[in-house]
This record gives C-alpha cells, sequence and structure tokens, in this order.
C-alpha cells in the first residue's frame, strides 16, 4: 500500500486507467481533500469525474439520496450512511465505482458518543459489491482528514486490486 496520499492518488488512478474505469466520490469528513489529490494526478480526467462534498446531513440526503431514516438510526458517521453514499455517488455520477468517507475529524466526536478520528468508509465497484470499514485514526483534525484520505484510497485498491 502506498505511504503517502499522492502515491496512493497515483497508483489507483493506474488501476482505474489500465481498467477502463472510472471513480466518483463523495466525501464528509475530508471535504474534498480525495478529489483535490485524485484531481492533481496526471491523467485524472481519464478516470476521476465528480466529487461530492456533502459535509451536512441535508447535503447528504439532496445530493446523493442518503436516507433521512438512515442518518436519523445510524447517524451520519455509519457504515449504513457510507454504503448509501457510496451508491448516491455512482447513481448521481452515473460511473461504476465510488469512494465514500464520513467521520469525525476532531475535535470533538459525535453526540452519540463516537469518538473524534472515527472515520467509516465505504467502496462499490464495478461489480456492484458495497464494502465498508471503520478505522480510528489519533491527531489534530487535518491529520485524521489525510490519515482517512489515505486509508479510503488504499482501500479501493486493496479491493480492485485483491491478488495483491
Amino acid at each position: 500500500m502506498a505511504n503517502t496520499l499522492n502515491e496512493a492518488a497515483e497508483e489507483l488512478g493506474k488501476i482505474l486507467l489500465s481498467s477502463g474505469l472510472h471513480l466518483a466520490t463523495a466525501e464528509s469528513c475530508t471535504a474534498g481533500l480525495i478529489s483535490m489529490t485524485l484531481a492533481a494526478v496526471e491523467n485524472s480526467g481519464n478516470f476521476y469525474t465528480s466529487g461530492f462534498v456533502t459535509y451536512s446531513e441535508s447535503a447528504k440526503v439532496r445530493l446523493l439520496g442518503v436516507s433521512e431514516r438512515v442518518l436519523e438510526q445510524y447517524t451520519a458517521v455509519s457504515e449504513q450512511t457510507v454504503r448509501e453514499m457510496a451508491q448516491g455517488a455512482c447513481d448521481r455520477s452515473k460511473e461504476p465505482v465510488s469512494l465514500a468517507i464520513s467521520g469525525y475529524a476532531g475535535p470533538d466526536g459525535g453526540e452519540d458518543g463516537t469518538p473524534a478520528g472515527t472515520i467509516w468508509v465505504g467502496w462499490k465497484l464495478a461489480n456492484g459489491d458495497i464494502y465498508a470499514e471503520c478505522q480510528q485514526f489519533d491527531g489534530e483534525p487535518k491529520e485524521v482528514m489525510e490519515q482517512g484520505a489515505l486509508f479510503a484510497i488504499n482501500g479501493l485498491i486493496k479491493r480492485l486490486q485483491p491478488s495483491r
């Protein structure tokens, strides 16, 4: 796995280019960091088409079609929410692959007691499978955002190349 955001974005770009797949992203806690990193990769327009920054719950509902019931029952930082964000990014963009991320970068956690540094990531693959994983990170909010973005991109690389 790549050790820096730029390395991970370059590696993901090569995989997507070689497979002919296009990617859409749905970001909450990283607020566009993943989009910015992907867009800086050479030939990014040939594999990365759109990014949704849905920082608020209402944006997740309006732009990605996340269910209000899911947000009420499970919160915005949950497996259910990132799965719906990943699906919504594909539905809205018409792309086969997506990456979604939602979490509490800090300094505070969730009202439900979820600690700061909790990040959920969802990945939708071209075959329709959706995966989700939670990770806990430490540090200042910017550091948590960077760690979460790297985890999300590396997670998609791993799922697109399972033999690695």
